[in-house]
């Protein structure tokens, strides 16, 4: 069994068997194999089980997006640096963490109910912290949220298609026209002068 030397190491290995085997086929057994992590050890740092393990590995997750993701689209100035920013954060995560998001893997699983109010706060972050990126460019509300939603929604199902194709390109691809779509829609807005409030 490995050394643990604190909490956020543990969770750093739960996170690697999750993306590796799902929330529901990660068994005590399956993750102590795989981490390496004693049973004692696990407990200690998690007296109510896989259940503890599950929540500390989502709120490393939502803590990471908030910091390099979130954080800097509600704050950017520039809608399109932010844009570019966001995209080349989100292809270097997904591509070192085996194409998984954790978070849609839980939606879709058997602890969809018990981390439904987290879910949807990851998702719902983000949509709406680059809807806020997107409006100074001059969308209206409405029709900036509608692009970030297009926007997280296709990421998230590039991520699928890379998976199913066991290729990072492909999902490096979506990145790539995502963010063009979104830099289209944002240039456009400002360089046309679009008034808050009309749709493109």
């Amino acid at each position: 069994m490995r050394t643990v030397l604190d909490r956020a190491d543990v969770v750093l290995a739960l996170a690697g068997v999750f993306r590796k085997h799902g929330f529901e086929a990660g068994s005590l057994s399956v993750i102590q194999q795989e981490s390496g992590i004693g049973r004692g050890s696990l407990y200690h740092f998690f007296p109510e089980g896989k259940k503890d393990m599950a929540a500390a590995v989502l709120d490393n997750v939502q803590e990471w997006f908030e910091t390099h993701i979130f954080a800097p689209l509600r704050t950017a100035q520039d809608p399109a640096e932010a844009i570019r920013v966001m995209m080349k954060e989100v292809a270097r995560y997904f591509t070192s963490r085996e194409l998984v998001c954790l978070f849609a893997v839980v939606s879709m699983g058997e602890e969809q109910e018990t981390f439904a109010s987290e879910v949807r706060s990851y998702f719902t972050d983000w949509v709406e912290a680059l809807a806020g990126a997107l409006r100074p460019g001059g969308l209206s509300p409405q029709v900036a949220v509608e692009r970030a939603t297009d926007a997280v929604a296709t990421i998230q199902g590039g991520l699928v298609l890379a998976r199913a194709y066991g290729d990072d390109a492909t999902l490096l691809g979506i990145i790539a026209r995502t963010e063009r779509h979104l830099l289209t829609a944002a240039l456009a807005a400002t360089e046309n002068d679009v008034p808050v409030g009309t749709s493109l």
